[in-house]
């Protein structure tokens, strides 16, 4: 709900309704708009991504899956075909997805899913505003009540559809275009704080020390080693099937992305050492397994060192599986698109997970999801950096376009 965040769903917004969408923005901040079709009455097709950026982003990570639709039903309209489709089509334009004002990701697509708890219209930035007073600078009127009526009927919709760019290497290592997403990646956020023993550098011997911060290098070096080789922390227990195992292998990532020190001075042996562990597996059991066996260890290095260590889960979210004919639907869509960029296409349109959470997520608890990946240049994704050719924004608004015209 920034004044940039508003111009832009203004732009959105005005190029919807040359589409011919009916548009409205509902109590959350979400821009939706909407087309019926022949049958009203009908479980209507959502199309959507978000529209909020990270600090210092690229342009095309949530933005490229909101206009790629609007354009792909832009086409319609232009034949006139858009009144013929079948079913009602939804885009939505969600609002806070990334979670960097007030630090609670998908805002706008989990209030539309049902999954938003009331208490988070009270959440806070780093200024005191809360969600609702930010809605409310912006003539959002939002109490628990509305917030709840958000919810949207899963008996009404047909499916959920997201195009986004992948954030990943692997479409252009491969030298594909498009991929289908087969899963979202669960992801656990911890905060490990190491305490010890504060002193002077000069004069502390060695032997004597009860330092949290050499802890905590051996604490980090353990969390990139168990997820670089999970088979070799793992297999001891043997509990653990081929495909828990198998799965750890090729999905386990593992990230600290922030550490603070006290008191932070060069000569001065810190008392406590604070650092985060961000850890993905598309695999719920298994990131599980990895999460006991690390907690187990970390403990262990904590106790040889005589520092105290304690470890507190932030943030959990289950992996998502797409719907395998939904996945389908959109891998033949985008047969459709590539052999209307290039000539045949003889090799497959690779199937791959997602590490990156995404507003599918929330919209799984309220139907089927699929998703497309776009191919992005070096993998680059919430950086200036961040790229998508012409070629392959055209490739993937050909594939929505096939999607809408045969499945829909």
């Amino acid at each position: 709900m920034s004044p940039a965040s508003v111009r832009a769903g203004i732009l959105i917004r005005e190029w919807m309704e040359d589409a011919g969408l009916r548009t409205w923005v509902d109590s959350m901040g979400n821009l939706h708009g909407r087309v019926e079709g022949i049958n009203a009455s009908a479980q209507a097709l959502l199309i959507g991504s978000h529209l909020d950026t990270v600090v210092d982003a690229g342009i095309f990570d949530g933005s490229l899956g909101i206009i790629s639709a609007i354009s792909a039903l832009k086409v319609l309209k232009s034949n006139g075909k858009l009144g013929e489709l079948k079913r009602p089509v939804e885009v939505i334009a969600f609002s806070d997805e990334e979670g960097v004002r007030f630090q609670s990701t998908f805002l706008g697509s989990a209030a539309v899913a049902g999954v938003l708890p009331v208490t988070a219209l009270k959440i806070s930035d780093k200024s005191g505003v809360t969600v609702q007073d930010a809605l409310k600078g912006n003539s959002i009127d939002i109490a628990e009540e509305s917030l709840l009526e958000l919810k949207y009927d899963p008996a009404s919709i047909w499916g959920y559809v997201e195009l986004h760019i992948e954030q990943g290497p692997v479409l252009e290592w491969i030298g594909f275009p498009l991929g289908v997403v087969k899963g979202i990646a669960g992801q656990t956020r911890m905060k490990v704080t190491v305490r010890g023993s504060q002193g002077h550098a000069g004069t502390v011997p060695m032997s004597m020390r009860r330092d949290p911060m050499a802890a905590a290098a051996e604490l980090i070096v353990l969390l990139e080693s168990l997820c670089k080789h999970p088979r070799e922390f793992l297999s001891d227990g043997g509990n653990y099937n081929e495909f828990t195992m198998e799965s750890l292998s090729t999905s386990l990532v593992c990230t600290v992305g922030e550490i603070s020190t006290w008191p932070s001075a060069s000569n001065v042996i810190p008392s406590q050492v604070t650092f985060t562990v961000d850890l993905r597996a598309i695999d719920d059991v298994g990131r599980e397994a990895a999460l006991y066996e690390l907690s187990n260890r970390m403990y262990q290095i904590c106790d040889r060192r005589s520092v105290s260590c304690s470890i507190e889960r932030k943030h959990d979210a289950n992996a998502v599986i797409c719907d395998p004919e939904l996945s389908s639907q959109l891998k033949s869509a985008a047969y459709t698109a590539l052999n209307g960029m290039i000539a045949e296409v003889q090799d497959e349109v690779p199937v791959l997970m997602s590490g990156a959470g995404h507003d599918a997520m929330a919209l799984s608890y309220l139907t089927k999801v699929g998703m497309l990946f776009v191919r992005c240049r070096g993998g680059i994704s919430h950086s200036p950096e961040e790229h998508v050719s012409d070629d392959d924004v055209w490739t993937a608004g050909l594939a929505l376009l096939a999607f809408l015209e045969t499945r829909v």
